[in-house]
């Protein structure tokens, strides 16, 4: 029975919901809360659990079986987990792949990262998509009732104010070397680099590697760069990142991107678009569960194009707002008609809210690096190594 005690774990959401499972990952006695989100993907389970934009959140995977292939060193996102908690219906106990270097459990636990397992996610999620993504709590600490876990998960931070971008940015001045390598898509070559500097405001890995594949030399810095320190290193174009949270709770890089954005070339992504977008006097909004998997399909209004796309966002731009400030949008979301990219009318500005490093489609929205290259060709000379 004692053995049994220690495999059990719940999650308790803000609405009174209740739900065992069982425990694997992190072996500590702990509650851990975030907001409850979840992801439609059939597999990346490696991707999404290391992107910094689930920082902060419990993530819930929609495919009934996860874990069967493990996880490898080459597939990560950032140096490790960054999810606050991990449910899925069925954790594989079995992994079988050639590129695998540990068990999805052992890795989790390595890294103190409290999942569970022997959950009905389907139900879960319907909960959310009818109530919203909803505030929630995960526990393997028997001590605590089940009352007292729902009341917990009502006390917690919500996502919507919360700056968790600066928390996951770098803290000072990185360099970004190594490409997409086998990977690599991208046919155009370049001598000389173009010189990009990178606002990491919790960056995926898989984005340097492809902006540095179309030729472009990375300089990272923290979010909370002033605008004196991004132009002391001469840069061709701005990249503002991905990362987690409510994107107008992020004010310095606001701030600073009012000062920048359009002075230099500026290509944002996710919460970079968001960004972009809020300091250029535009609002955004929190979606009612968010967009999260790997087949979501936008169109691409230039060119008509439809792209199955990668998502993980809880927030969009506002279209009204966005074309009250001189800007087009240029990419939709076809599902629920959402603004998924935008450009400045007269400004070298562009953002988009999806993510074209992924691969669901599996190279659809490649060309939006190349984009950026011949955004800062257009307006720019390359400077020397």
């Amino acid at each position: 029975m004692e053995a049994m005690d220690e495999l059990r774990c719940r999650v308790a959401l803000e609405d009174g919901t209740l739900v065992h499972g069982r425990s694997f990952g992190s072996t500590e006695c702990k509650d851990v809360t975030g907001e409850v989100v979840f992801n439609t993907a059939m597999c990346g389970y490696q991707e999404a659990l290391t992107d910094p934009s689930y920082a902060g959140q419990i993530l819930v995977m929609t495919a009934p079986e996860i874990g069967n292939y493990g996880v490898n060193d080459d597939d990560d996102e950032s140096t490790k987990p960054q999810v606050a908690g991990f449910i899925v219906k069925e954790l594989s106990r079995v992994v079988s792949n050639y590129r695998s270097s540990s068990d999805l459990g052992s890795w989790l636990a390595k890294y103190g990262v409290l999942a569970m397992d022997g959950v009905d996610t389907r139900a879960l999620v319907r909960r959310i998509r009818k109530k919203g993504a909803l505030k929630g709590i995960i526990s393997t600490n028997n001590s605590v009732t089940d009352d007292e876990l729902v009341q917990m998960s009502i006390r917690s931070t919500s996502m919507a104010g919360l700056d968790l971008a600066t928390g996951v940015s770098c803290t000072s001045h990185e360099t970004w070397e190594g490409g997409l390598g086998d990977w690599n898509t991208h046919t155009s070559v370049v001598s000389t680099p173009w010189k990009v500097v990178a606002l990491n405001c919790g960056v995926k890995d898989s984005i340097y590697k492809h902006l540095t594949s179309v030729g472009c030399k990375i300089i990272s810095l923290p979010n909370t760069s002033t605008k004196e320190e991004i132009l002391a290193h001469a840069p061709d174009g701005l990249f503002i990142s991905n990362g987690p949270g409510d994107p107008a709770a992020v004010a310095t890089t606001i701030e600073l991107l009012r000062e920048i954005a359009g002075s230099i070339p500026t290509f944002g992504i996710c919460l970079g678009h968001q960004m972009l977008a809020l300091a250029l006097g535009a609002k955004t909004w929190k979606l009612k569960f968010g967009h999260r998997g790997a087949n979501h399909p936008v169109e691409d209004l230039e060119t008509g194009k439809v792209e199955i796309t990668s998502q993980n966002h809880g927030f969009c731009v506002d279209e009204d707002s966005l074309l009250a400030v001189n800007c087009t949008v240029t990419h939709r979301h076809l599902n629920d008609a959402t603004v998924a990219g935008f450009k400045h009318d007269s400004k070298p500005i562009m953002g988009i809210q999806f993510h074209p490093e992924a691969s669901p489609g599996p190279h659809d929205s490649a060309y939006l690096f190349r984009r950026f290259v011949a955004m800062m060709q257009s307006h720019s000379l390359p400077v020397s190594q």
